[in-house]
């Protein structure tokens, strides 16, 4: 496994912000709020959860990444289903405060359900992680915040096997000035991909299912 990623002029402020313990302390309020507020409708994590178990199949045993696990809430969801997941994330401090709220530790990491649950700090763009070495990925809202989207995404594409899902939500451009203004790199640099290139930058991927709610969007790509 690379070494742990670091905060540096490659990533984009909202990523630095991240390292942040008061940032991390305070993003679960914001995350249990967040697809309300942006989708100007009542949008709990409970819905969140519930689109995502009708959406994507998740079987007991299956591999998963958690990319940019954040607090850990699709990590969560995965490991209660049975599936053993690998949660990343940039940030020391966000992957403190998941281990908190999973009310789990790395060490052990072991679920009732059968399902693991392990931590890492982690760049995926960079991973060093062997290609197809999962069965599915979920990636939550960090499309918008890392520095080169399409390096991402296609690093997220290398790391299924056949027969893996992608799991993405993310806000898609909409070319209104407050997306202008937090794509400047002194405003958090933040992007805001259209579907279209997103669906270009995941070579052999097809998507399978796609929901969008006010501003938010929620896409399953699945590779052959």
């Amino acid at each position: 496994m690379s070494r742990s990623p670091k905060k540096n002029s490659t990533l984009s402020l909202a990523q630095r912000s991240n390292f942040s313990p008061l940032t991390a302390w305070g993003y679960s309020t914001w995350r249990r709020h967040s697809l309300s507020l942006l989708s100007g409708q009542a949008f709990p994590l409970a819905r969140e959860a519930a689109l995502f178990a009708a959406l994507c199949p998740v079987r007991p045993g299956e591999a998963w990444l958690d990319a940019g696990t954040s607090t850990g809430f699709y990590a969560g969801l995965l490991a209660r289903r049975g599936a053993q997941v690998l949660a990343v994330d940039l940030s020391p401090a966000m992957l403190a405060q998941a281990r908190r709220e999973q009310g789990r530790t790395v060490h052990s990491g072991t679920l009732g359900s059968g399902g693991t649950l392990h931590f890492a700090a982690l760049n995926v763009e960079s991973s060093g992680l062997l290609p197809g070495s999962f069965d599915g990925i979920t990636v939550g809202a960090t499309l918008n915040e890392t520095h080169d989207p399409a390096r991402f995404l296609r690093a997220c594409a290398e790391l299924l096997r056949p027969g893996g899902r992608l799991w993405l939500m993310y806000l898609p451009r909409t070319g209104g000035p407050l997306q202008a203004a937090l794509s400047r790199p002194e405003l958090g640099g933040l992007s805001f991909p259209d579907p279209a290139w997103v669906a270009g930058e995941l070579p052999g991927l097809s998507l399978s299912s796609a929901f969008q709610v006010g501003a938010v969007r929620f896409e399953l790509h699945t590779r052959p």
